[in-house]
């Protein structure tokens, strides 16, 4: 094993160091801690409980990754933490456990960006390549699916999944759903405010795609007609195109509302 453990740190002797681990000044690695290849821990980061970090991930000083929940229902179960490959771990970030009641797993997944002071509370999921600005806070049981953005000094409920793509504006609380493909804004209890068109274009979608797409959007969301009928009639022109599927089955899943325009909360 070809590491660089500064002397200052105390890295348990049961702990799993992949090669070319880099564990700077005063960071504290516990026994049932396994690190990938080429993933730098920069200085006082603090790895703790069932944790599994994958490769070339750079954690910077004062992350705490794998201490407890904070979930009264949490009662010491070997809940984990799994982080994939190439992710950017910012300055104060948590990241808890899952929970027996939830799965007993909080996932990260790959080149995601956690800025400083982000949150990811038990049990959440999150996708690859998502970004959570300074200060964005994940409750309990939420789902982030690949490519969104969480602005700063957003809040997500719990049990809720914010869709591939979306993008949530900064300050904004998020208590329903919020679509792939679609922006978020508003403060407390926000609205869409349309399509992530240029998100959408960085992603390969066609100029054709995306004006079929924002007739999906417009019958799903700014239609009058009953929700039932405004799935069924957005399946019917879903010609097999993937985002406007994509679309139309999140809308069809919800569990827990939908963030919708402004003008139209009154029919969801």
């Amino acid at each position: 094993m070809s590491s660089n453990i500064h002397p200052t740190a105390i890295i348990s002797e049961h702990a799993q160091l992949g090669e070319h681990v880099d564990i700077g000044p005063f960071c504290v690695v516990d026994e049932h801690v396994s690190i990938g290849d080429g993933t730098q821990l920069k200085s006082h980061v603090v790895i703790s409980g069932h944790t599994r970090i994958g490769k070339n991930n750079r954690i910077f000083p004062f992350a705490s990754i794998g201490h407890e929940p904070q979930d009264l229902k949490y009662h010491g179960e070997p809940s984990e933490v799994v982080i994939g490959d190439g992710n950017t771990i910012r300055e104060n970030v948590t990241i808890n456990p899952g929970t027996e009641g939830g799965g007993m797993l909080t996932k990260v997944g790959n080149h995601n960006l956690l800025m400083a002071y982000t949150h990811i509370a038990h049990d959440c999921s999150v996708g690859n390549a998502v970004v959570m600005a300074n200060c964005a806070t994940l409750a309990g049981h939420v789902d982030i699916d690949d490519g969104a953005i969480i602005g700063g000094l957003s809040a997500i409920h719990q049990f809720l999944r914010i869709g591939r793509y979306a993008m949530v504006g900064g300050m904004s609380g998020i208590v329903k759903d919020v679509p792939p493909f679609c922006l978020t804004a508003g403060g407390y209890r926000p609205s869409l405010s349309g399509l992530n068109v240029l998100g959408l274009k960085r992603q390969g979608a066609t100029s054709s795609q995306l004006k079929h797409l924002k007739e999906v959007y417009r019958i799903l969301f700014q239609n009058t007609d009953s929700l039932k009928q405004r799935i069924t009639q957005a399946k019917a022109m879903a010609n097999d195109d993937a985002y406007a599927e994509h679309l139309i089955d999140f809308t069809a899943t919800a569990k827990k509302g939908l963030t919708i325009p402004a003008r139209d909360k009154h029919t969801s």
